[in-house]
């Protein structure tokens, strides 16, 4: 599959994961978690088969779930491991499907939460025999309100297993959830929170009147092979791609409002190249593996300093180069020098160009104790 040598997330977690020891990693998005944990848990399976349900992946979103699985594939295509993805938003016939691969027992199973809770509540789901779990994006399942599905989830799970939390940042709360699901882990903490060295990285202090007429300037008439733009709402996702089409601009959109079948269905489009330039809420700046994606843009800076990091971390992947570029407002100065403090950098500056109108006036804030009192008052 063109591997020529371990990754650093891989050479120190593959022989723990051999080992049978629960393990705790940190490391940023783009290091190649997803076969470090992978190829160990298959290797193990090749050693000893089984037709039982050895091991369970969860994810936090449909996304993370569908590019595991498809990579699962690709590494188990010589092996007789079957496995299968588990996640919500599509119809009834899939969910039999899932149902009847529950029932036989696939080898490895990758769930989302919320999709698994609704399979297990139905109770034909056997666990008996697992021997690992594996949290991916653990960080991002915390932020999404899933730690009460995973802890219920692990209920149903033997005791003696073998734990695997893999996560991009550290907060107190992933130690906290660690504490309760894993038994003596080994930890590994590897460049946390850095965007990679690749990235060429610089901003813009753009007012919101000034975005679109900027974004236009940037992608019109340029040759770039895939754009990924972030924005904080899926609101703006929707009103930036009316913009973009009516640029006359290649441009799709990703968001919580679509259809699974529809967001499936763009995102291959993308990496097909078949679309030049993809929209998307935070729901793709986590896990998401996109090959030649030359430019991220924030059209918004993100309300987290580490979710800067993952919108980053889209571009530049596997040791190649990037340009990451974020417009920043007046509003949102202060998350973004939080976001330089996190980078241990000063993000470059760059000019607007000469045709940006000039940003709407900023009303000052008033003080309240310098107005004049009405007369007759005390």
């Amino acid at each position: 599959m063109g591997f020529e040598s371990a990754t650093p997330i891989q050479e120190q977690a593959i022989p723990i994961i051999l080992d049978n020891k629960d393990l705790i990693a940190c490391a940023q998005t783009g290091t190649g978690k997803t076969a470090a944990f992978l190829l160990p848990v298959l290797n193990k399976l090749c050693e000893s088969p089984v037709e039982t349900t050895n091991t369970l992946i969860i994810v936090p979103t449909r996304e993370l779930a569908l590019q595991i699985d498809q990579v699962l594939q690709g590494f188990s295509y010589y092996t007789p491991v079957s496995s299968i993805a588990i996640y919500g938003g599509s119809d009834g016939s899939v969910f039999d499907i899932e149902r009847r691969a529950l029932e036989t027992q696939a080898n490895i199973i990758v769930a989302t939460p919320g999709r698994l809770m609704a399979h297990l509540n139905m109770g034909y789901v056997k666990f008996d025999n697992l021997r690992h779990l594996i949290l991916d994006e653990a960080d991002r399942m915390l932020d999404m309100g899933f730690v009460d599905d995973i802890i219920r989830i692990s209920s149903y799970l033997p005791k003696e297993r073998q734990t695997l939390m893999f996560s991009a940042t550290m907060p107190p709360k992933i130690r906290e959830l660690a504490k309760k699901l894993l038994i003596d882990p080994q930890q590994i903490n590897i460049a946390m929170s850095k965007p990679a060295e690749g990235v060429l990285q610089a901003c813009y202090m753009a007012e919101d009147n000034q975005k679109n007429t900027l974004i236009r300037n940037l992608l019109t008439g340029k040759e770039y092979l895939s754009v990924l733009i972030f924005s904080g709402t899926k609101l703006r996702v929707k009103e930036l791609v009316k913009e973009l089409k009516h640029a006359r601009l290649s441009v799709g959109a990703i968001h919580s409002d679509l259809e699974q079948v529809e967001r499936e269905d763009i995102l291959r489009q993308f990496r097909n190249h078949d679309i030049k330039i993809l929209v998307a809420t935070d729901i793709l700046s986590r896990g998401i593996d996109i090959e030649d994606i030359g430019l991220v843009i924030n059209y918004d800076v993100p309300g987290d300093a580490e979710d800067y990091v993952h919108r980053v971390g889209r571009t530049a992947r596997a040791e190649a180069t990037g340009v990451a570029i974020t417009f920043v407002n007046h509003r949102d100065r202060q998350k973004f020098k939080r976001i330089e403090e996190l980078i241990e950098m000063k993000v470059h500056r760059l000019p607007l160009p000469v045709d940006i109108e000039a940003p709407h006036p900023v009303a000052p804030a008033r003080n309240d104790s310098r107005r004049p009192r009405p007369k007759g008052r005390r």
